[in-house]
């Protein structure tokens, strides 16, 4: 019998073209046909480039996140090729090097249309990964502006109480953008478990990647540096660290693992909430 876990047919996805897109759709992407999507043509060609070296069946999409209709493309195209078997959203911005505005575009709207768009085409078995951040787990929002956060219509998310307070502080944003992540990821269950499917979020922490270096380059401080010291763990976390646990989410061995968050951060998360006012 032909062993049906690895198939050509078998569509995986990934959103973002960088360092931890990169890892995740080597780790999942062997022997299946791969569609890996970016809004930069020029690191999407590049990846794309690389991985075909490699041995992927892969196909780039141009695709901007914050764009509804650009991702339902996305997510039309993907149903297309076969079996949606996963979907890892990893595109998105940061505090370093975007505004407040963008980052909710891309890292909160944008993630709503990714979930939104594919939970539309999914199928029994189709696994959601969205890629969060620790910083959403220090959040402090009221249960009212969670709820709106976790239930709004998309084109409503924008004018929210919660998104309105941040005004124009990136950081500010980034840390409610990712806590909406992990509600909105919550209140999507229901609809995916409908379908056979599911949806999580994963929260890394400071993991070695572009992104993580533009952010380390901008903080004056190194506070960012002296966190990953101070909690224990010592460095960074890697890419592939983070693709083994979105290969976990996305895999056979979580079929009961819907609707949550798995933080992957070495213990920063729990040291800035219980250790760090004492440092």
């Amino acid at each position: 019998m032909r062993d049906r876990t690895y198939d050509a047919r078998d569509v995986v996805v990934v959103t973002g073209a960088g360092g931890m897109g990169s890892a995740v759709a080597r780790r999942l992407g062997s022997g299946r046909t791969l569609i890996l999507a970016d809004t930069s043509r020029q690191q999407l060609d590049r990846a794309v480039g690389e991985l075909t070296t490699e041995g992927y069946a892969v196909r780039g999409v141009p695709t901007d996140v914050s764009d509804r209709t650009s991702v339902e493309r996305l997510a039309a195209t993907a149903s297309g090729e076969g079996r949606l078997t996963a979907v890892v959203h990893t595109a998105g911005v940061a505090a370093a090097t975007a505004s407040a505005r963008k980052i909710f575009e891309v890292d909160l709207l944008g993630t709503v249309h990714v979930i939104e768009a594919f939970e539309k085409v999914a199928v029994h078995g189709t696994s959601l990964v969205c890629v969060s951040s620790m910083a959403g787990h220090y959040a402090s929002l009221s249960r009212r502006d969670e709820a709106a956060l976790a239930t709004a219509p998309a084109e409503e998310l924008l004018g929210l109480d919660a998104v309105m307070a941040v005004g124009d502080d990136p950081t500010a944003a980034y840390i409610v953008a990712k806590r909406a992540n992990h509600v909105r990821v919550q209140a999507a269950a229901l609809a995916w478990n409908l379908r056979g499917a599911r949806v999580n979020t994963i929260s890394p922490g400071v993991v070695s990647t572009a992104m993580s270096k533009a952010e380390a380059d901008a903080d004056a401080d190194g506070r960012m540096l002296k966190m990953v010291e101070a909690c224990g763990a010592g460095r960074m976390g890697t890419p592939g660290e983070i693709a083994d646990a979105v290969a976990f989410l996305a895999g056979p061995q979580s079929l009961y693992i819907t609707g949550t968050d798995l933080l992957v951060d070495g213990g920063q998360a729990g040291w800035i909430r219980w250790h760090m006012k004492h440092e």
